[in-house]
């Protein structure tokens, strides 16, 4: 029985680094802190990972009810994080994003790192429909006390492995320099803007299942 709740833990972290794509996700992150001092870019790594902690254990916890107590469906999350990434992919290839905080608003600085951070991040690129949806399913199927403090366990463990990841982001930059940086800057935000609309298409099929004929 040990040894199959051991699967079970093993089997949600697995299914944690297909749904978040960590590796894939860190030229990203690599891009939105391209502006940023070392200590900066840390903090947001930090930032970023404990909101994923935080936001997965809640979904664990009670992210069933939640969307059920305010009636929104998974899909209308999708839709709702399809947007999110469009508007940021827009100021990535515009090739904006970072300028206005570096030049006018250095005295909301601290503030601009814990929202890049959080959003988007945490969410949606991370803590995502995916993650979620997953989490949820793994809680509801396999109650009990002892099972959660174990999926807390293998989340916390998950958050560590990227933040350990997202800390050799400063190695990357360095290779990569300011102009690699601009170029993947503007090829992530092609891809954004492409993972935002399939975000929004997969959710509008579901949500209106005619569109789909």
């Amino acid at each position: 029985m040990q040894s199959l709740e051991i699967a079970i833990f093993v089997q949600f972290f697995v299914g944690l680094i297909a749904a978040v794509n960590p590796i894939g996700i860190m030229p990203v992150f690599v891009s939105l802190t391209a502006h940023m001092s070392p200590a900066d870019r840390n903090r947001t790594a930090y930032v970023a990972n404990v909101a994923v902690l935080v936001i997965l254990t809640v979904s664990l916890l009670a992210g069933q009810f939640l969307l059920d107590m305010f009636g929104i469906s998974l899909d209308s999350f999708r839709v709702g994080g399809g947007i999110l990434l469009l508007s940021i992919a827009f100021s990535m290839m515009s090739g904006k994003l970072g300028e206005d905080k570096q030049n006018k608003q250095e005295e909301t600085e601290s503030i601009s790192r814990e929202q890049v951070g959080v959003v988007p991040l945490a969410m949606p690129l991370m803590a995502g429909p995916g993650a979620i949806s997953s989490t949820i399913v793994y809680g509801s199927r396999y109650p009990g006390s002892m099972n959660t403090l174990g999926f807390i366990a293998t989340l916390a463990l998950f958050v560590f492995a990227c933040w350990l990841l997202y800390r050799s982001a400063p190695l990357l930059v360095r290779f990569l320099g300011q102009t690699g940086i601009n170029v993947i800057t503007r090829i992530m935000g092609l891809i954004l803007a492409a993972l935002g609309i399939e975000f929004i298409a997969t959710g509008m099929r579901a949500l209106f299942p005619g569109l789909a004929g």
